[in-house]
């Protein structure tokens, strides 16, 4: 439990943070991209100019296999280079059988682990980090009004012809781009465990699947053709509905940050 004192200190480190983020973006010299693992924060509730947000999210699944394995084995660099770079990881872990790892519900196959990619989108709220209706209804109200684009991985090519005609100055040669960070030794669950997942994951592939809905519309809007790309198909057994979660609140109803923030480190 957080003493006061340091709750306070802990409170202003974190709104520091978040001024001088806005400062340095602010005030840099244009063009300018800044290209971070940022949740989404909304610049002018802090007196700041709104920066362009723009993101690509991938399949929730495939993004997972990615980062288990990348956590293990690393990427074309060679395995034996990324074992040095993470000494602490024990033997065991390292080579955990990912079927184990999500039918014995390890913690970082189970939620809140499993809740990646819409915090991210859903912003600085503390709830945000809580699988459920309230964080996926913000991310989903982001996207809609904060974003220009957030497009799909398995698509890259039609994101980044898209990039090229809203933001020329940063993507007119965008062909020179690519993919150098190829996961190694990775392997696919078992069908079971992909079942599994899906249903862990609920969240995420809805508002994966409305991002990628929103996506192809913004697509046909420019005279791109959608396609379905090489994600995973929607699964064909029943995915849960969603547990009953309170309705998110509306922006009049919000917490005030300061309020929020107390609260956290009143904990």
């Amino acid at each position: 439990m957080w003493e006061p004192d340091c709750g306070f200190a802990v409170k202003n480190s974190v709104r520091e943070a978040w001024m001088e983020l806005i400062k340095n973006i602010s005030t840099a010299e244009q063009p300018y991209l800044f290209t971070r693992h940022v949740h989404f924060l909304n610049f002018s509730r802090f007196g700041g100019d709104q920066p362009v947000y723009i993101n690509i999210i991938r399949d929730p699944i495939n993004r997972f296999l990615s980062n288990y394995f990348f956590r293990r084995f690393g990427d074309w660099r060679g395995e034996q280079n990324h074992m040095i770079r993470t000494p602490n990881m024990r033997q065991e872990e390292r080579y955990l059988d990912i079927n184990v790892c999500i039918l014995e519900n390890y913690p970082e196959c189970s939620n809140p682990r499993l809740f990646y990619i819409i915090p991210y989108f859903c912003g600085q709220h503390p709830k945000c980090r809580e699988p459920g209706e309230w964080a996926l209804e913000r991310a989903k109200m982001n996207v809609n009004e904060n974003f220009l684009l957030v497009g799909i991985l398995e698509e890259l090519e039609d994101v980044l012809l898209l990039l090229e005609r809203f933001l020329p100055h940063y993507f007119k040669d965008h062909r020179k781009l690519g993919n150098l960070t190829v996961t190694v030794k990775k392997t696919v669950p078992s069908t079971e465990s992909i079942q599994i997942l899906y249903q862990r994951m609920r969240y995420e592939y809805e508002f994966y699947y409305y991002v990628k809905e929103q996506f192809h519309l913004l697509k046909r809007k420019f005279g791109l053709r959608s396609s379905n790309g090489n994600s995973s198909p929607r699964p064909e057994f029943a995915i849960p509905s969603p547990l009953e979660t309170e309705e998110p609140v509306t922006e009049d109803e919000e917490q005030d940050d300061e309020k929020w923030l107390e609260d956290i480190y009143k904990r």
